[in-house]
């Protein structure tokens, strides 16, 4: 089998409708990916490029997020009506959608100013 050229991670995980970090897939139904994979399979694309579900990708703040490798890059708040440009302009043209990437400061850290702090009910103690 050849090596994929790109993977699409699209978060399908679910939090309790209440939680104030968000949800990325509130109705458990795995749409965004599913939008994905057609659009990928409509442009001849499958085999090449993988639309993967995925687990929290720990973005819930942005909204439903996507991310793209190998290039690395983070989508948050991804709609249904995002999947085509998504795939137009980044994964076939190699551009990234500037509207709907999150900023570097935001991926993988705790300074994000979007991320809600959190209590620790055992200690008591706040993070972010």
């Amino acid at each position: 089998m050849p090596v994929f050229e790109r993977h699409v991670f699209v978060c399908t995980n679910q939090r309790p409708c209440d939680s104030p970090r968000g949800c990325c897939d509130p109705e458990g139904r795995r749409a965004l990916q599913s939008l994905f994979k057609a659009a990928l399979a409509r442009r001849g694309l499958k085999g090449s490029v993988r639309a993967n579900a995925a687990g929290c990708l720990d973005q819930c703040e942005h909204g439903p997020t996507v991310v793209v490798y190998p290039e690395g890059v983070w989508y948050g708040g991804v709609t249904a009506h995002d999947v085509e440009e998504i795939v137009e302009s980044h994964v076939i043209g190699g551009v990234p959608v500037a509207r709907l990437r999150l900023p570097d400061g935001c991926v993988n850290t705790k300074s994000c100013e979007h991320r809600v702090a959190r209590v620790d009910v055992e200690t008591d103690s706040v993070t972010p």
